[in-house]
């Protein structure tokens, strides 16, 4: 795993090997622009539809693109080969980690987060990190359909039923599966289709030689400008509000970074320990570790309403 991990490393450009950087300069950018311009972030507010925001949706649909546009579809079933990694991964997704997150967590928000399971960043990050876009896609695809079944009946049973046992004021969360679905069919469908839609022309037209040379090196410069941009908006849209509250956003972060780290290397361990190679390990800890802020977003404002810190 060292090895591959050098490698890894090693084949990143310049830009990617600094995108951490990137990413803290664009959330700063963010409250700074919704702290400065309140205005730009009540005209960010007003671009949706229901509860999906046109500028976020857009930029992760973008940042999505790429990476399944790199996914060979006839391989996606590899991920039900091992029925050893298909059943670890589920148990992460939708046992450990909801269980986890909640125990960690001192208010609805954040136990939300960790019932919705990860359908989008996953497959960039994997990718960065030279896992499996194969069996990612395959795992995201799974855990899409769990999530339209499950996130429902979870979230009422952890925020209606095991919160107040422990001192956390209920919450009813009232989400239908089609609001879920909905929530899927955009930030997954959508780059899903378009994906497979360019892989499949040009390989039919010009070849799979010519597609991986020619055209993967020229869309996968917008998976990190969508990134970034999808981060400037998010966080204009709450740049006021993390400004006034700077230790209630560090009381979140908190337990929010023990949880993905316990998740990451515990998952990546447990994985290694079952035999995966490292692209499989990768795509199994990344899977487990993310999680759908989307969708989380949708609900938490459909709960509790926009004006809810």
């Amino acid at each position: 795993m060292a090895s591959k991990g050098k490698g890894t490393v090693a084949r990143l450009g310049a830009f990617d090997r600094l995108l951490t950087l990137w990413i803290f300069l664009a959330m700063a950018t963010g409250v700074g622009i919704g702290t400065a311009f309140p205005g730009v972030s009540a005209a960010l507010d007003s671009m949706s539809v229901g509860t999906t925001n046109i500028p976020i949706a857009a930029g992760l649909i973008l940042m999505m693109y790429s990476p399944l546009a790199k996914v060979q579809y006839s391989k996606m079933p590899e991920v039900f080969r091992d029925k050893r990694l298909l059943a670890l991964s589920l148990l992460l997704n939708w046992v450990a980690c909801p269980i986890l997150m909640f125990a960690l967590a001192y208010m609805s928000g954040i136990i939300m987060i960790g019932l919705a399971r990860c359908i989008a960043m996953v497959l960039v990050w994997n990718e960065l990190a030279g896992g499996d876009n194969n069996y990612a896609a395959g795992l995201v695809a799974v855990n899409a359909v769990f999530q339209v079944l499950l996130y429902g009946p979870m979230a009422w049973f952890f925020l209606a039923v095991a919160a107040p046992a422990f001192g956390v004021q209920a919450a009813m969360v009232d989400v239908s599966m089609w609001e879920i679905a909905q929530s899927v069919l955009v930030y997954l469908g959508i780059p899903l289709v378009a994906g497979a839609i360019t892989r499949g022309f040009f390989a039919r037209t010009r070849g799979e030689e010519y597609f991986e040379k020619r055209v993967v090196p020229k869309i996968s410069k917008i998976t990190p400008v969508a990134l970034l941009f999808t981060i400037v908006v998010m966080f204009s849209l709450k740049g006021d509000t993390i400004a006034q509250l700077p230790l209630d956003v560090l009381r979140i972060a908190l337990p929010l970074v023990v949880y993905f780290a316990v998740t990451f290397f515990a998952s990546a361990w447990l994985a290694h320990k079952l035999g995966a190679d490292y692209p499989r390990m990768a795509s199994i800890a990344f899977t487990a570790t993310g999680n759908n802020f989307e969708l989380t977003i949708a609900v938490a404002a459909a709960t509790f309403g926009l004006a809810s810190g």
